[in-house]
């Protein structure tokens, strides 16, 4: 009966294939081809048709290899940025949220703990960069930051700039030829990152150590282990497999950082990122060839982590 009818579960997956077709896939491709196209092509697939001459190759890859304006647009810096976002965000953050889901389900009043710790992911984003604005600010009497640090004998600063001051002990470090990546702006704008995202983490591990057998760690206790121990030899590599999803799902939201950054900075004092340096060269510029080369940039470094991960899933499956 089904054989005579093939064409009902297309039918059924018809409005699905159509959603994806026009919202995912075109745009995809149509990126990409703008990519190889001249800079002020806004229509990719189409101005490559209407004019095949538009059509430059990898000139658009090889600006932001070689960066020959840094002043309008320093594509190494956001590169380096990006990485600087993947690797000390995502470390502060997963080992945060570790800790305080382990301390927190020691005492009576972890709903409270947790509860006020979550708090931030219900803000977005846009609010979160808006807030911290304010609490950056230079003046004591309006920056809360500020009026911290000058309330223990110490110099307001510019936290979200950078103008020769404030810098930071590595940011001379690296080649001469290299942006430095190590500024305080960028410290400061992590930390609001790792305030909003804490929360989450904190709640995932959480639950993967409720799932972890109260017995087994008893019969350790029992054996003489201390709570360090059992906290290396036990909690981490049972809770391994959700730490590797937590990690992963906080590098891609890294490399799509934008929000935080255009509030807060707007990627000025060398904050920028690839997204926002994207933003900044298609829609400011108007240089949609630059401005799509970066997308895809942007895209192959999430793809290997998606794909990583699903292989990961896969052979845990096989495993089970």
């Amino acid at each position: 009966m089904l054989g005579r009818r093939w064409w009902v579960p297309w039918l059924w997956l018809a409005p699905t294939l159509i959603l994806l077709g026009v919202f995912l896939i075109y745009p995809a491709l149509n990126t990409l081809v703008t990519s190889f196209l001249d800079r002020d092509s806004s229509n990719g697939i189409f101005d490559l048709i209407d004019d095949p001459s538009s059509f430059v190759g990898l000139d658009n890859y090889q600006f932001i290899v070689e960066n020959p304006q840094p002043l309008r647009s320093d594509t190494h810096s956001a590169l380096l940025n990006n990485v600087l976002w993947m690797t000390l965000f995502t470390a502060v953050t997963v080992g945060l949220g570790l800790a305080v889901a382990v301390l927190a389900g020691r005492v009576r009043y972890e709903a409270v703990a947790k509860s006020a710790i979550f708090i931030p992911m219900a803000i977005s984003f846009v609010a979160l960069a808006v807030i911290w604005r304010f609490m950056y600010v230079f003046d004591p009497d309006v920056g809360t930051v500020n009026a911290v640090t000058t309330g223990v004998g110490l110099d307001p600063t510019a936290w979200l700039q950078d103008t020769g001051s404030p810098q930071t002990v590595l940011t001379d470090t690296g080649p001469d030829d290299l942006p430095k990546p190590f500024q305080v702006n960028n410290f400061a704008l992590i930390l609001v990152g790792v305030w909003n995202w804490t929360g989450f983490t904190m709640i995932v591990l959480s639950a993967g150590l409720k799932g972890i057998s109260t017995e087994v760690l008893e019969a350790a206790r029992v054996d003489g282990a201390g709570e360090w121990r059992i906290f290396r030899r036990i909690i981490v590599p049972i809770l391994s497999p959700t730490i590797v999803v937590v990690t992963t799902t906080l590098i891609i939201m890294t490399l799509k950082t934008f929000d935080l950054i255009f509030v807060m900075t707007g990627g000025r004092f060398k904050t920028d990122v690839v997204a926002t340096l994207f933003f900044k060269e298609a829609f400011r510029n108007g240089e949609f060839g630059i401005g799509a080369a970066l997308a895809v940039v942007l895209m192959l470094f999430v793809v290997p982590i998606m794909v990583i991960t699903i292989r990961r899933f896969q052979l845990q499956e096989e495993t089970r």
